[in-house]
């Protein structure tokens, strides 16, 4: 059933978005993932195929039968956040939400032709009303960009990937595409949290809600702060061997740790983009046919380029030495082979090593 149209609006102040694009807060990293995505040798051909052959209409049938879907008579708190979240970032269809029976707090959004919402009952257990906002937010970002499709097709790949893990060059080339989905996935959820907030608009609860998924309905003996400073240890902490460690860690994962994506929350939620949004200042689907391919792509590369520079892993900043010994090589040989360097006068020369030593 669909819905549309909104009878209701939030249960507080808060601000609504008419027309937003997902561009306005999908992370850059998510964007230039998906174009790799994309471009990945022969997955064109295997998304075409697929998208015939998943079974999405088993996947519905599996919620309709053995989980509650939440409306005005079933989880009417949760129905009433999903129409909330659904009436602040403008989308005008409403998912169909389920609740699953799952002792592991988890919540996604599948689906190839309409995205569905699930939640598990470990999740809505652990959560109060303003954290549990921030989660349901959260997805219907994913549906508002369109990751549900995407989020499908891993989960297919993922059990087929095991289904013929004796075929061993059939196991390779699925997992090569698993292993690229999951990283883009991985992105994928930075922007979906800020989606989240863009709903909750609550910065308190969206970082609450990150701790309760990394240490347990204990909030009387977890602090904030002290939460964000593990991810600064995280990132800064260790040698390279920690760095190459980081990296298999989460390979098999499809979401970031959970103290890692608070910290990227966190710095958005400062950042002047954030403002610009909550000012009415962002970009419209209206605008999306008009937006260029390659401009994404170069902001992707500029956001790449500027987390190598300023990040403090090691492997990052060995990174960042090496492409800066690299520049400041060739700028001497590129000086030498003009004269630069040498061929001038006396005040040129002057003024080329003062700037040097500046640089």
């Amino acid at each position: 059933m669909k819905e549309t149209g909104f009878e209701k609006v939030p249960a507080r102040d808060r601000r609504r978005f008419p027309g937003i694009s997902s561009r306005a807060y999908e992370h850059p990293a998510d964007r230039s993932a998906l174009v790799a995505l994309r471009k990945l040798s022969g997955f064109d051909t295997v998304f075409k195929a697929l998208s015939g052959l998943l079974p999405e209409r088993s996947l519905r049938l599996l919620f309709l039968s053995d989980s509650v879907r939440v409306g005005e008579t079933q989880f009417p708190h949760l129905y009433e956040m999903l129409r909330d979240a659904c009436y602040i970032l403008d989308l005008e269809t409403v998912p169909q939400m389920y609740v699953q029976q799952d002792p592991r707090p988890n919540a996604m959004c599948i689906g190839l032709d309409e995205p569905i919402i699930v939640v598990t009952t470990s999740l809505v257990e652990l959560l109060d009303e303003e954290e549990m906002r921030a989660v349901v937010g959260h997805e219907v970002g994913h549906a508002l960009s369109g990751h549900a499709v995407y989020r499908t097709i891993l989960l297919f790949l993922t059990g087929l990937a095991l289904k013929v893990a004796w075929i061993p060059l059939g196991n390779v080339a699925i997992m090569t595409l698993v292993t690229a989905l999951r990283e883009w996935f991985r992105k994928s959820e930075l922007s979906a949290d800020r989606a989240g907030l863009l709903v909750g608009q609550d910065v308190n609860a969206s970082m609450r809600g990150l701790m309760k998924l990394a240490g347990g309905n204990h909030l009387h003996e977890m602090n904030v702060d002290s939460f964000l400073a593990q991810a600064e240890e995280y990132e800064s902490s260790g040698d390279l061997r920690d760095s190459v460690l980081k990296i298999l860690n989460v390979l098999p994962r499809t979401h970031p740790f959970a103290a890692v994506r608070a910290a990227e929350l966190k710095k958005w939620s400062q950042h002047r983009d954030y403002q610009r949004i909550m000012d009415g200042h962002y970009p419209r689907r209206e605008e999306d046919k008009d937006t260029s391919v390659s401009d994404s792509f170069r902001e992707s590369a500029s956001h790449y380029a500027d987390a190598v520079r300023s990040s403090k892993d090691p492997l990052f900043k060995l990174v960042g030495d090496i492409a800066g010994g690299a520049a400041d090589v060739g700028g001497k040989l590129r000086d030498k082979f003009t004269g630069a360097a040498g061929g001038g006068s006396a005040a040129n020369g002057g003024a080329k090593g003062g700037a040097t030593e500046q640089g």
